[in-house]
């Protein structure tokens, strides 16, 4: 694997950078890396009689992280490498198109193999912290997807802070994408809206008001497409003897940027869970309202409760529904074993040709763990949904992902 031997070369050279500062104790000491192997089946079978019949693709990822510590100092200085390869075992005799595998042109089938290089610069005082070069994170206004064989990731730069109390501050640039099966850093656009950006700018932070409540504001704007507004609110109750019932409340407002077409959205969504012992209900309420549908990164994860395996329920006008259901076997003796399922109405949709547009999704995800022995960590897991719509695609799909984290050191 030369992308790995590439990484291998990069990380040694920045901690040679490190030993002649005479800095290198705790740039070696902190340092860790790690191999994640993911064997990925994807299959979708599309039921509508005006589309093809499917798209199944059998893939292999290998995914080598490197991070180091810090130098000493008060100025702390560091680099993480990250390098991912995928290789094909079986693409459905050329059905391809699940987003496993970079497309191939010449054949309308799937590459054989490709892989991505990433190279992190990280700078820390204190409880300050600056990353540049390739980034991988999750926040409400942006996050990272992460549901094929490799992640998708960024590059820009990225801060955050924990020096005043009970405050998180995040603040970030970002200037590329680089998506899930691509091997090259792209602009960006926005999901439903298109648009071209390279500049992705936001910040905000988290308040930790007591343990059980805290609340989060966030201002980002890609440049001359879109500009949005969040504010969060995370509340966990206790009632004692192992109930709890949590609230996670979002609200995003969303407007033009520039001389980009207008845009006019605000999406409110509330996700309540009651957990009692092993089992979680959970309920959810989404609504989009103004002219537009919900707006982010084309590529990335959006911050909405209804956001879910397929679809995310963001269409104009929109307003859906959740209710979900979780289970964790541990409490019958099967530790590592877990189920989920979860069903989403959606109503209200404005069509383009007129009339209300419906669709419901429908999810089951069975994952298992190995707690012990020579297969230790390895993981399974069944991913199954459903979707039915009067204005977009009816599918049925099955994702397994078999998984395995070696520790290198």
């Amino acid at each position: 694997m030369n992308i790995c031997k590439k990484i291998g070369w990069v990380f040694v050279g920045g901690t040679t950078l490190a030993a002649a500062t005479g800095a290198q104790a705790d740039f070696f000491a902190d340092s860790s890396g790690n191999l994640d192997l993911r064997n990925f089946y994807f299959g979708r079978d599309f039921r509508q009689s005006n589309s093809r019949d499917s798209a199944d693709e059998w893939a292999q990822g290998f995914i080598l992280r490197l991070q180091s510590g810090y130098t000493a100092g008060p100025v702390g200085f560091g680099v993480d490498a990250l390098g991912m390869v995928g290789y094909k075992l079986d693409s459905g005799g050329g059905s391809g198109g699940t987003g496993l595998l970079p497309a191939d042109l010449t054949s309308k089938g799937s590459q054989d193999e490709y892989g991505k290089l990433g190279l992190t610069a990280k700078a820390k005082i204190s409880k300050t912290e600056l990353k540049a070069g390739t980034l991988f994170f999750r926040d409400p206004v942006v996050s990272s997807n992460d549901t094929r064989l490799l992640p998708q990731n960024f590059r820009g730069e990225l801060l955050n802070s924990a020096d005043l109390n009970n405050f998180k501050l995040i603040g970030g640039h970002i200037d590329q994408i680089k998506a899930n099966n691509s091997t090259d850093f792209e602009d960006m656009s926005a999901n439903r809206f298109g648009g071209v950006s390279n500049s992705f700018n936001f910040g905000g932070g988290d308040y930790q008001v007591t343990p059980q409540l805290s609340l989060s504001a966030r201002y980002a704007v890609l440049e001359d497409v879109y500009q949005q507004y969040y504010g969060g609110l995370n509340h966990t109750f206790d009632l004692g003897g192992g109930h709890s019932i949590k609230s996670d409340l979002r609200f995003s407002s969303s407007k033009e940027d520039g001389s980009f077409r207008s845009i006019d959205n605000r999406a409110l969504g509330g996700m309540f869970t009651y957990k009692i012992g092993a089992s979680s209900f959970g309920a959810a309420l989404q609504r989009m309202n103004g002219r537009d549908p919900f707006p982010y990164i084309t590529g990335s994860d959006p911050y909405l409760v209804n956001f879910v395996q397929i679809n995310d329920f963001a269409n104009i006008h929109e307003h859906s529904w959740q209710v979900r259901y979780d289970y964790d076997f541990a409490a019958l003796g099967v530790p590592g074993l877990t189920f989920m399922t979860r069903y989403v109405n959606g109503d209200n949709v404005e069509r383009a040709g007129g009339g209300e547009g419906k669709e419901w999704e429908r999810n089951m995800d069975i994952g298992y763990v190995i707690q012990s022995g020579a297969l230790k960590n390895v993981g399974l897991k069944w991913r199954n949904a459903t979707v039915r719509s009067n204005f977009g695609n009816d599918l049925d799909e099955n994702r397994v992902i078999l998984s395995y984290t070696v520790g290198l050191w």
